[in-house]
């Protein structure tokens, strides 16, 4: 019996977990006029708040294609600096929302999803994005180019500061200028 209860409430955990892992952080806002056929392509993390399955990576790269069912495939590739090769995982991405809000929520692992939240975006080209998280623990400055201006850089930087980001552990992501794929 009290085994019983155990795994009853250990499926519980794992039932709601996931949604633990969706939302914008508290008192942040998704871009509107979000655009996901500008957004397509190939993007390159510039910089980004050091997480456990990015560990050791670099020359990171997220490249989105819609499919036929409207969702968008997720490629997102990187350098393992520490077992000195290239790996790459493949995903989801549905939106969370209306179509034209930059809330999206991708899943690498089945039936999970986390968040993918626009926060802030070139608009007029569509050249970088300020992504979070479910909360201000994940944090992305994305760039169609590998390569970013140090003066933008330091703008988005202070901009996700003052979103509530911890700006001092937002770290610059190596980059050697290559197009992603052609490694």
């Amino acid at each position: 019996m009290k085994i019983t209860a155990i795994l009853k409430r250990a499926l519980c955990l794992l039932l709601f977990l996931p949604a633990g892992c969706t939302g914008v952080p508290d008192g942040l806002q998704v871009v509107e006029d979000f655009s996901l056929e500008s957004y397509l392509g190939t993007w390159y993390e510039i910089a980004r708040i050091d997480n456990s399955f990015e560990k050791n990576f670099e020359e990171v790269s997220a490249t989105y294609r819609l499919d036929d069912d409207g969702s968008v495939r997720v490629e997102n590739r990187g350098f393992d600096t520490e077992r000195q090769q290239w790996k790459s995982v493949n995903g989801r991405a549905k939106f969370a929302g209306p179509v034209e809000r930059g809330a999206l929520k991708v899943s690498f692992f089945g039936p999970f999803y986390a968040s993918y939240n626009v926060l802030a975006l070139d608009h007029e080209g569509y050249r970088w994005a300020l992504v979070s998280g479910h909360d201000r623990d994940l944090l992305w400055i994305l760039a169609r180019h590998p390569v970013m201006e140090p003066e933008l850089l330091e703008e988005l930087k202070a901009k996700a500061a003052a979103m509530g980001f911890d700006a001092s552990r937002i770290r610059k992501v190596s980059q050697t200028g290559v197009p992603a794929g052609t490694k």
